[in-house]
């Protein structure tokens, strides 16, 4: 079932008066779903790092380090970023569910809830699918929700990685991680 997992770098960040504070992650967990290109995977990366994410779950044909493109958009960030590749994306959806978090497809369907409007669980998993196809029917079917970002354009999609920093800092913003940041 899951090929590599990674083992993360401890989590710190230096404070301001030059001591090592350790940085709690967000209860936020990830899927990439068949993700054809490696620098989208390497963008996710770096921005699961910027978010502190829990666990990213990479699977199928999505590249998972130690990947050359990955290294080139994540700059290190795998390092810090705990992941599990599985072959078959269903699985990770089950594995997730099995911890009792629920799992919201990012996706343009009929029953989708625009994200600004979706009442972000305290502890979620997102699933992001391929550039081209989507997540696919019998994936949907497995997750308990389904959001998307409304579109103006004529295009009704974002590139995956753009979508995954929108949607990321808006479940940010909802439980009010950056509150008190300056």
């Amino acid at each position: 079932m899951n090929v590599r997992m990674s083992e993360p770098e401890p989590f710190y960040r230096e404070s301001d008066e030059g001591t090592r504070v350790e940085i709690p992650r967000n209860p936020l967990h990830v899927v990439v779903d068949n993700i054809r290109s490696a620098y989208n995977v390497g963008s996710m990366f770096r921005t699961a790092d910027a978010c502190a994410v829990e666990h990213m779950h990479l699977t199928g044909m999505s590249a998972h380090p130690p990947h050359k493109k990955i290294e080139k958009t994540a700059l290190g960030a795998f390092d810090y970023v705990p992941w599990t590749y599985y072959e078959r994306t269903g699985r990770a959806i089950e594995a997730i569910q099995a911890e009792g978090i629920p799992v919201v497809a990012i996706e343009t369907t009929e029953r989708a809830v625009a994200h600004t409007s979706f009442e972000w669980p305290e502890r979620v998993a997102v699933v992001f699918g391929n550039e081209v196809t989507g997540i696919s029917d019998k994936n949907l079917k497995r997750c308990d929700a389904h959001v998307s970002i409304p579109m103006s354009g004529h295009k009704n999609t974002l590139n995956v990685a753009t979508a995954f920093g929108v949607i990321l800092f808006e479940i940010l913003r909802v439980w009010g991680t950056f509150d008190d940041r300056k």
